[in-house]
């Protein structure tokens, strides 16, 4: 009669291990749970995530927004925006903060292992995307005011002082760079306003300002909204931020109201967009109205305090995109390439890839790369609510299921949600120009009909389709599954039990989340194992402190 050899005992710690601390300063768990002791505070989460409310791009999207359907509109369509944005973050900074996990981590639970990999594909190429564009801003208000050096020079002279602002990591440098920089934001804000007052006739024909004719498909302010709807990948954004936040009520009400919530987009989207419609409708520039024409034209009128104003804004914002674009392609290459490398050698990597895309002058082709792939992330949306309202209750202690051994491949049904709404939006935005009525709609399309796929998916099966059942579970092992650090017993290093499993392929010892990953002996054996019927846990075995 044969028995079942016991189990490894778990090599338990209740203090973080040196080693992960030191890789944590650049690589921000970037592949693993953040654990609370490494948690921020409501002020410093507020330094890192109002870098992204500086962009021009808030001040001049307004603006072209009231020029197309006038000002009433394009404000009642903001005001509309501060709502769902601020309420959907809401909810998304509360859970991401309450599960530590990034994006790539929780879109396992969604979509399987190899289906989650397209969220943060879609946040890589969408901030590197950003940054080009925000970059080249700084270049264009450079080379206006200095003159003298070609304009790839000063591509380079930017892409060469942002790379470093990412080697720091969130918690280590870009909360407190970006929170110092934030007070020269918003005097700038209100120097340029001020000038353009008193420089220029100014009356209140701005407020009341209305387009000849309105060649948009349905109400102004519908379509007004449907443009911001355009960067909804703010909402995964918010996620991979907010995953550093304290768990606390009170910070939990800060930073869902203020930090990441209404409090940020009534600034970031009306406060902003008004003061940029003012702008617009009173300092004149050359030629139609761009993020790079208004940028020369704030430099026009204030001279150096214009350039500085714009280079603080825009440095700001790109410390975000260059972020979480090296972040997210750390993810996708993990997963797809079994390739670890270093946080500063993505850093440099996007940085490449950035200055090469500003050099190959595709501006056109990206904008409108990026309103396809906005779909993705609208719809990543829909089924990421659906999914943690149906699953609230199930999952309040340890989050959904996420680990690599632990879930499948592909979880075809929310999969099938999110992959339906998207190809309709995307069709939908094919159809005809951006002003039709196809347009119009089809963001709003693929957050419906993907909502409605999940629900579909979650209450016709089995909420925990995606996840693999098996034996054997770390998490039973220990007391807490946040406090208690658990070994690896391949990289050597100690995380915190909530993302531990154990190896069918080394003898049941302890793995962690990224080690998980990229080992292929590990998921196959885990496959294997989740195939035979599930035997009880074993729990309260030997641990050694």
């Amino acid at each position: 009669m044969s028995t079942t050899p016991p189990l490894p005992p778990l090599e338990v710690t209740h203090h973080d291990d040196p080693q992960v601390l030191r890789e944590a300063a650049t690589e921000d768990y970037s592949s693993h749970v953040v654990p609370r002791s490494w948690r921020l505070g409501p002020l410093s989460m507020f330094g890192a995530w109002w870098a992204l409310a500086s962009a021009m791009f808030w001040l001049i999207i307004a603006a072209l927004v009231a020029l197309t359907v006038g000002t009433k509109d394009a404000i009642i369509g903001m005001v509309l925006s501060v709502v769902v944005y601020g309420a959907i973050n809401y909810v998304l900074s509360v859970y991401a903060a309450r599960t530590g996990t990034t994006v790539s981590l929780f879109s396992r639970s969604l979509f399987g292992s190899n289906g989650g990999v397209i969220a943060p594909l879609t946040i890589a190429i969408i901030a590197t995307y950003f940054a080009v564009f925000e970059g080249s801003v700084i270049a264009v208000a450079f080379q206006h005011y200095f003159g003298a050096m070609d304009i790839k020079l000063w591509y380079l002279v930017v892409v060469l002082y942002s790379v470093p602002l990412v080697f720091g990591g969130l918690r280590v440098f870009l909360d407190k760079f970006n929170g110092l920089l934030f007070p020269f934001y918003v005097l700038g804000l209100g120097a340029v306003t001020i000038w353009a007052t008193i420089k220029f006739d100014v009356s209140a024909n701005w407020l009341t300002q209305q387009p000849d004719t309105i060649a948009v498909s349905g109400p102004g302010w519908w379509w007004a909204f449907t443009v911001y709807l355009g960067d909804w990948v703010l909402m995964m954004a918010t996620w991979d931020f907010a995953r550093f936040a304290r768990t606390t009520k009170r910070d939990s009400r800060i930073n869902g109201w203020f930090t990441f919530g209404p409090g940020f987009y009534l600034f970031t989207i009306l406060i902003n967009g008004i003061i940029g419609i003012f702008i617009a409708l009173t300092i004149p520039t050359d030629g139609p109205l761009s993020e790079i024409s208004g940028v020369v034209g704030i430099v026009q009128l204030m001279g150096i305090w214009g350039l500085l104003f714009v280079w603080v804004s825009q440095t700001r914002i790109n410390t975000a995109n260059f972020y979480l674009a090296t972040t997210n392609l750390e993810n996708v290459s993990a997963k797809v390439f079994k390739l670890k490398l270093p946080r500063i050698a993505w850093a440099l990597i996007v940085g490449a890839i950035v200055y090469v895309i500003m050099l190959s002058d595709v501006f056109t082709y990206i904008l409108a790369a990026l309103r396809y792939q906005s779909v993705l992330c609208v719809s990543w949306t829909a089924c990421a609510l659906v999914f943690l309202a149906c699953t609230r209750k199930r999952h309040q202690n340890t989050g959904p299921e996420w680990r690599p051994g632990r879930v499948r491949p592909v979880n075809w049904r929310s999969f099938s949600a999110w992959a339906v709404g998207t190809g309709i939006g995307m069709i939908m935005l094919s159809v005809d120009e951006q002003t039709s009525w196809t347009a119009t709609w089809a963001l709003p399309a693929a957050f419906v009909i993907s909502a409605i796929g999940e629900w579909i998916a979650l209450s016709t099966g089995k909420t925990d389709v995606a996840e693999l059942r098996r034996s054997h579970d770390p998490r039973t092992e220990v007391g807490d599954v946040w406090e208690a650090r658990v070994r690896c017993h391949r990289c050597a290093k100690a995380y915190v039990a909530l993302e531990m499993d154990r190896d069918p392929s080394s003898g049941h010892q302890a793995i962690c989340a990224a080690c998980a990953q990229a080992s292929g002996a590990f998921l196959k054996a885990a496959h294997r194992e989740a195939s035979k019927p599930v035997s009880g846990d074993r729990q309260q075995l030997s641990v050694s402190d």
